[in-house]
């Protein structure tokens, strides 16, 4: 059984070494140049890793992993609660009935299931009051990605007051559907089991390390690939099944790239997916070229989070089923703007901790040293090719320069060095 140890730093990111063979691909599209193949296997830099799965997706030996929880941790409560993230109605084709889908999912074990789309209803109606009415630091930027969270602490920790403080609707579900068991059942909260079942790791490290909460509501993740294959099952021999409650076709719309703009009801935003065009957008924000847009929501994965490593649909299929339930208004909201605003007044949905910028790895903790080790570091890449060609194992020729700086390489792994026989190593 996975059972995650809340002791140490948490990745949900891990690397099978036994599958790896060294290729780089996965170095080479790390967005945090986290990855050094070595030996003909990759390592993973934990301090660098924001768990955005994009070395996941790219890896064509699955040697880079998620760890999620199993269906075996809800024998650990007396009552579960099933948060379904809004991508699993882009899992499945048209003609399926999502309350056999939902029902499924609720035989695998749960007592409760309990729709993300719902949450994603509020933080809507909070977001629009909060554009209209208050004066943030314009573009206001989405919460909504934790690993899009991360690269702002570490590489833009200038935009941390642009972020509204309200909490991903998939904490929010998890709130209070967590309520409702209690009030229900009259059970206290720590017998309960709440578990999202996730589409991408950022979400499963979000939950074991918060961002902007001291703990998360949730108890645990589920990747919705290890069980997609048992709720398909379920689903084909389910006749009979609750009509569950749904978020609207604009709630299930977040879960698409430009979906949470359209449901908030804005014109002037901006909407980017990707890691590479997300940073491209941040850049442009810090420096002050976007202070007359009104939203930006960014995505790690192409697509927004229907294109997360955790899916199994494919992306661009996903996204076009979710688009078609978006422009849906059969889908009517049931969430008021009154119970949304109050949720939002009273801090049930916000943030408890200020967000702070995050070091990614320090040179030394000892000033002098560091300022040594910085002329050392700008000494090497000054001789160094230049050309980020990735055949030293480090993505580029300033990320092998930091490794030789901090003593995890040699310049002649260069081979470009190694060539010239040049005996500069280290300065």
């Amino acid at each position: 059984m996975a059972v995650i140890d809340m002791n140490k730093y948490f990745h949900s990111v891990v690397l099978e070494e036994e599958k790896c063979k060294g290729c780089t691909h996965c170095m080479r599209k790390c967005p945090m140049e986290a990855i050094r193949v070595r030996d003909k296997r990759a390592i993973i830099i934990k301090e660098r890793c924001i768990d955005c799965g994009e070395c996941i997706i790219v890896c064509p030996y699955h040697a880079q992993n998620a760890i999620t929880d199993d269906l075996s941790r809800l024998q650990d409560f007396e009552m579960n609660i099933a948060i379904l993230s809004t991508t699993m109605y882009g899992q499945f084709t048209d003609n399926i009935d999502m309350n056999k889908v939902y029902q499924g999912i609720k035989n695998m074990g749960f007592d409760y299931v309990y729709d993300e789309g719902i949450a994603a209803d509020i933080s809507s109606i909070i977001l629009r009051n909060i554009i209209e009415k208050e004066k943030i630091p314009k573009p206001i930027i989405s919460s909504m990605c934790p690993a899009i969270l991360r690269i702002i602490q570490v590489r833009f920790p200038t935009l941390l007051k642009n972020i509204v403080n309200i909490e991903s609707p998939m904490e929010i579900a998890a709130r209070l559907a967590k309520r409702e068991i209690m009030k229900k059942n009259n059970i206290k909260e720590d017998n309960i089991g709440v578990f999202y079942l996730t589409p991408c790791p950022a979400k499963v490290t979000s939950i074991k390390q918060p961002i902007g909460i001291e703990k998360s509501e949730l108890t645990g993740a589920i990747s919705i690939k290890k069980i997609y294959g048992d709720i398909v099952s379920n689903t084909k021999h389910i006749t009979d099944y609750d009509k569950f409650n749904k978020g609207s076709h604009l709630g299930i719309g977040w879960s698409s790239v430009g979906g949470q703009s359209k449901a908030i009801g804005i014109k002037n935003y901006i909407s980017a997916d990707g890691i590479d065009n997300v940073i491209d957008v941040l850049e442009e924000i810090e420096l002050g070229k976007l202070n007359n847009i009104d939203f930006f929501e960014g995505y790690a994965c192409i697509g927004g989070c229907v294109g997360g490593p955790l899916n199994v649909e494919n992306p661009f299929i996903a996204s076009s089923r979710i688009r078609k339930i978006s422009n849906n208004e059969e889908y009517k909201s049931k969430v008021k703007d009154s119970y949304a605003m109050d949720l939002y007044k009273t801090k049930a949905v916000c943030w408890t901790n200020e967000l702070k910028p995050k070091e990614i790895m320090q040179l030394d903790d000892d000033f002098e040293t560091a300022v040594k080790k910085i002329e050392k570091l700008k000494y090497i890449l000054d001789i160094l090719p230049g050309l980020d060609c990735g055949s030293c194992g480090a993505p580029s020729c300033r990320a092998l320069a930091e490794d030789i700086v901090r003593g995890y390489a040699n310049i002649y792994d260069c081979m470009f060095m190694n060539d010239n026989n040049n005996d500069n190593e280290g300065g």
